[in-house]
């Protein structure tokens, strides 16, 4: 009989993280309050912007090709400043994950923000994790469990609508737009993408949760690169944990005794006829540790799981640094609650660097957190992120008001006149950035004999809308027998200027003559 070949793939164990407190807890708590706070609310926030313009503060408006946000509006062609911010926020990740790893993942990602919502929710109607794996391990689908379960689906379905609906708010009028949602008056696309997204988040952070962060998402297998070993990472001390084991608590306290005795006798009699006693330090990274401390007897580690059970992505740290590890530090919160519980000094997990785990277990103390976080690559992100910022926010405020592009018309390239004159026509696009309506006047410069004029008006000026642009088709006639006109290219600079206070704008072209044919 044939044997049966092995699979390649593990069929994926389902994690139900522990509830825990602490200061890593509650500080994702706050940043998944404000994150999708400024998500949902920011649609709905107004702003004044005149007459004939959108008053919504954040605003991508693809009919006119153009991007709100407060007080600043982006037109198409000053895409540089999107691109800009893209590169300032890939060196920001760069510089937080070369200091403490991926804090990015772990507490702003938006895979993480909605799943810890998902599990939020789950736990609300199912119960803390023994509830949650009781339920997941009952086989027989009854009327509790499928109560529980459509409750959870149910929950999970509206807040994954309203991330959907969320996100169309930000390329119309949001109050336009919901109530064309709900009279069925919306444009078949807003439906469309209120759909894949409702769909895409209920999956991801109802079902898919680690995986996307371990299979799908490329950053963890792109992190290494950006770390070293001063980055402070999430890591347990070995050297002070193990070995490990449940009987711990009680060898401990046994060591410790003797230990404590030992100290009071050689030291003799304190005060009042009792022997006194060292505080203990309220951290691991406040004393320096015993280089033998593994050697002279049990470790702190009582291998309790609780670091497991609270992970969202169900490792154990204590086998070092993996992949899967998004750097939440919830291990840390539940690690410092059982070490309390024995009264041992918190921080046998905690925010270390390999350089101080070396430091260690030597029996030296671990370095200063600025000097992890201050050191040469840190500083070279900061500073490229920072000239970035300040060349956006100098091309912002030197931008002028008035802006144009110019177009030579290339079939024909010139166009003869019945009196020998040479024509040259020329696409030019007038923007306006301001709230009125202003009157703008076009001049040529460069060779005196060419002459400029507008089509559709005998005058050299033309008015542009308030907050607009517009396409004005210019011709330059270059007289009989002139040097334009038998010369094969001549520079020439066509001006703009707003009548209105005087702001002026240019653009180089060049002028064809016969001997370009």
């Amino acid at each position: 009989m044939a044997e049966s070949q092995p699979s390649l793939y593990a069929a994926r164990e389902p994690v139900f993280p522990k509830k825990v407190y602490g200061k890593f807890r509650n500080l994702k708590w706050a940043i998944m309050i404000v994150t999708l706070g400024i998500y949902y609310v920011t649609p709905w926030i107004r702003w004044d912007r005149g007459p004939e313009l959108p008053d919504q503060a954040v605003l991508v408006d693809l009919a006119h090709r153009r991007f709100f946000f407060f007080w600043i509006e982006i037109w198409p062609h000053e895409f540089y400043f999107v691109a800009g911010l893209l590169v300032m926020a890939g060196l920001g990740l760069f510089l937080f994950t070369s200091a403490l790893g991926r804090v990015w993942c772990g507490y702003a990602c938006p895979q993480t923000v909605w799943t810890d919502l998902f599990i939020l929710v789950e736990r609300w109607i199912e119960g803390d994790r023994n509830a949650r794996l009781r339920l997941h391990r009952q086989k027989k689908l009854d009327a509790r469990k499928a109560r529980l379960r459509l409750t959870k689906w149910l929950a999970w379905l509206l807040i994954a609508v309203a991330t959907g609906g969320a996100w169309v708010f930000y390329f119309t009028d949001a109050p336009t737009l919901l109530v064309d949602l709900f009279t069925l008056q919306a444009h078949p696309i807003a439906y469309t993408t209120i759909a894949v997204l409702t769909g895409t988040t209920f999956f991801f952070g109802g079902f898919a949760r680690e995986q996307i962060c371990i299979y799908a998402c490329p950053w963890p297998r792109i992190q290494a690169a950006m770390m070293d070993e001063d980055t402070l990472v999430v890591g347990y001390r070995y050297w002070r944990g193990e070995p490990r084991g449940k009987g711990n608590v009680r060898r401990r306290q046994q060591a410790d005794a003797m230990a404590a005795e030992a100290s009071s006798h050689a030291a003799g009699p304190a005060e009042g006829g009792s022997y006194a006693r060292t505080p203990m330090p309220d951290r691991a990274s406040d004393m320096v540790p015993d280089a033998h401390a593994a050697e002279t007897g049990p470790g702190d580690c009582i291998d309790c799981m609780a670091c497991v059970n609270v992970c969202p992505v169900g490792i154990d740290i204590r086998d070092g640094q993996q992949l899967e590890c998004i750097t939440c530090a919830l291990c840390i919160d539940a690690c410092d609650e059982i070490m309390e519980k024995i009264g041992k000094p918190r921080g046998l997990i905690d925010y270390m660097a390999l350089t101080d785990e070396v430091r260690e277990r030597e029996g030296k103390p671990p370095k200063p957190v600025w000097k992890h976080v201050f050191r040469p690559r840190t500083i070279l992100y900061t500073s490229l992120w920072s000239l970035v910022g300040v060349g956006l926010l100098v091309a912002l405020f030197i931008r002028p008001e008035i802006d144009m592009t110019v177009a030579p018309v290339r079939n024909p390239t010139f166009v003869t006149l019945s009196d020998g004159s040479v024509r040259n026509t020329y696409e030019v696009r007038l923007r306006n950035k301001h709230g009125e309506e202003r009157p703008f006047r076009l001049t040529v410069r460069g060779d005196p004999t060419i002459r400029l004029q507008l089509e559709g008006t005998p005058y050299g000026t033309v008015n542009v809308g308030a907050n607009a642009q517009k396409l004005q088709r210019v011709y330059l006639i270059a007289p009989p027998g002139s040097e334009p006109a038998q010369s094969e290219r001549t520079d020439v600079r066509l001006w703009v200027e707003d009548l209105s206070n005087g702001d002026r704008a240019y653009e180089d072209t060049i002028f064809n003559g016969k001997a370009n044919q």
